[in-house]
C-alpha cells in the first residue's frame, strides 16, 4: 500500500527520522577509549529527564519489565511486604511480579478507570506502625486503561505519617511526555524503558535509583545477577558496562534526548496535553463515546482508551482500522479486552498526525457499525487543535514565525 503506516499504538511510538538516522552506524569496540564519552552523555541527558541531580539513571538492555524486577530484587529481601494498586493490566502485572519472586503483596484493587487511590494508601501507611511495608509501588501511566495517577500525592501520604518504605514509579508510558520530578517527588526508583516518550525501539530497560535506594542495595538479599545495579553504576562510573551494550539503541537515545532538550521538556509536555486533549474533544464531543478514564483528574495526556458501545467489540475496530486504513490502534487488555481500542498520542506527533489517526478511527467505527455522525470526530479534534487559548505558547511562537516568513 501507498503511503506509511500510521502507528498509534502507546508503544512502540513514531521515532524521529534524525534519530533513525542516528541509529545507523557500524558496530564498534564498546571498549574503545572513546566508548565512553556515548555512556557518559546518555546518563548525563537522562538526568535531566528524570529531573534529579542526586538519582543515579541505568540503561539495561531489557524493556521496562527488567526494570521492574530490578527494582524489587536490588532494594529487597525475599518475604518483604510491598503496597500497591491494582487498576489496569500493568499494575497487575508488576504486582504479579512481585508474588512471582516472593514478595509479600498488600494489594488494593480498584476501579479500572481510577488510578492510585491517594487516600488508601494514606491509610494503610498510617496505620503500619511497625513499618513492615518495605516498599510502595505506582503506575503514574495505566497504557492498558488511559489512566495517570498523582505521584506528588504518594509521596505526601508517606510524609504525612513519617514513613520510611521506599517509593517505586513506573513512567514506562509518561517519562518523557508527562512531567516527572525524581527528586522533587522522592521517588526511589522510576521504571521506564526506550520505546515510548523516548521515541526509539524497544531494547532499553531505563531507570533512575535514588541514594537511598542504592543504600537499600547494600544489604538487600534477594537473588540477583544480571540486573544487579552495582554491576552497573561501577561499570558506568568509567563510561563502559559489565556486558555489551546496545551500541544503536544509545546512539538513538544520546539523539531523542537532545530532541528533546531542543523541544524543551516543559514544551514536550504541553504538546502531550494539547494533543491529549483535542483526542477527547473527538470521542467525547465528536462521537459522544466515554474514555475508560473514570474523571478528569485521571485523564492521560498519552494515550485515550475509547470505550465502544455495547454490542460492539473493539477488536473488530482495531482489525478494520489496520486492514483497511493502514492505521495501527492499541488492543484492549484484560479485563477491558474488547470493551475499548486505544489512541496512543505520545512521542514524536503533531496536529495533522493525530487527525489522520482520528479519522481513520472513525472510518473503521462506522465500517464496522458503530453509529457516529461522519465526520464528528475530525472536527471536534480540529476545533480544539485550532482554539487559540489551547495552542501552547511555543508552537504558537513557532506559527507567528512561520507566518512572519
Amino acid at each position: 500500500m501507498a503511503g506509511r503506516n500510521f502507528l498509534f499504538v502507546p508503544g512502540p511510538t513514531n521515532i524521529p527520522d534524525r534519530v533513525l538516522r542516528s541509529m545507523a552506524v557500524q558496530s564498534e569496540d564498546h571498549r574503545s577509549p572513546v566508548f565512553s564519552q556515548l555512556t557518559f552523555d546518555c546518563i548525563q541527558g537522562l538526568k535531566d529527564i528524570f529531573k534529579t541531580t542526586t538519582g543515579t539513571p541505568i540503561i539495561f538492555p531489557s524493556s521496562g519489565t527488567g526494570c521492574w524486577e530490578a527494582a524489587l530484587t536490588n532494594c529487597l529481601n525475599p518475604g518483604d511486604t510491598v503496597l500497591a494498586s491494582r487498576f489496569g493490566q500493568f499494575s497487575h502485572l508488576w504486582i504479579d511480579m512481585c508474588q512471582r519472586l516472593g514478595f509479600n503483596v498488600e494489594a488494593v484493587d480498584c476501579e479500572w478507570g481510577t488510578g492510585v487511590p491517594l487516600e488508601r494508601y494514606a491509610e494503610i501507611l498510617a496505620a503500619d506502625k511497625g513499618h513492615k511495608i518495605k516498599a510502595v509501588l505506582a503506575t503514574q501511566n495505566e497504557t492498558a486503561t488511559g489512566v495517570n495517577s498523582d505521584i506528588a500525592g504518594v509521596r505526601k501520604a508517606l510524609d504525612a505519617c513519617g514513613h520510611p518504605a521506599l517509593l517505586f514509579v513506573d513512567s514506562v508510558s509518561a517519562l518523557a511526555s508527562v512531567d516527572f520530578r525524581m527528586d522533587e517527588w522522592g521517588v526511589d526508583v522510576c521504571v521506564s524503558g526506550s520505546q515510548k516518550g523516548l521515541m526509539l525501539p524497544a531494547g532499553l530497560g531505563i531507570t533512575c535509583v535514588s541514594e537511598k535506594a542504592l543504600e537499600a542495595r547494600k544489604t538487600a538479599k534477594a537473588p540477583r545477577c544480571y540486573f544487579d545495579y552495582l554491576d552497573m553504576v561501577n561499570a558506568n562510573k568509567t563510561g563502559y558496562f559489565p556486558y555489551t551494550p546496545s551500541l544503536p539503541l544509545l546512539y538513538g537515545l544520546r539523539e531523542a534526548i537532545a530532541t528533546l532538550k531542543e523541544e524543551g521538556l516543559e514544551n514536550v509536555f504541553a504538546r502531550h496535553a494539547y494533543l491529549g486533549g483535542a483526542t477527547r474533544a473527538a470521542v467525547q464531543q465528536g462521537w459522544k463515546l466515554d474514555v475508560c478514564a473514570k474523571a478528569p483528574k485521571w485523564y492521560s495526556n498519552t494515550v485515550s482508551a475509547v470505550v465502544v458501545p455495547e454490542g460492539f467489540n473493539g477488536a473488530d475496530v482495531i482489525a478494520r482500522a489496520f486492514r483497511r486504513y493502514n492505521l495501527a490502534l492499541g488492543a484492549g487488555l484484560s479485563k477491558v479486552a474488547g470493551k475499548v481500542f486505544r489512541i496512543g498520542h505520545i512521542g514524536d506527533m503533531n496536529e495533522c498526525m493525530l487527525l489522520g489517526a482520528i479519522a481513520g478511527a472513525e472510518a473503521a467505527m462506522l465500517d464496522v457499525g458503530i453509529k457516529v455522525e461522519p465526520g464528528s470526530g475530525v472536527a471536534a479534534a480540529s476545533n480544539f487543535l485550532r482554539d487559540p487559548d489551547q495552542v501552547p505558547a511555543h508552537m504558537a511562537q513557532w506559527i507567528a514565525g512561520r507566518n512572519a516568513a
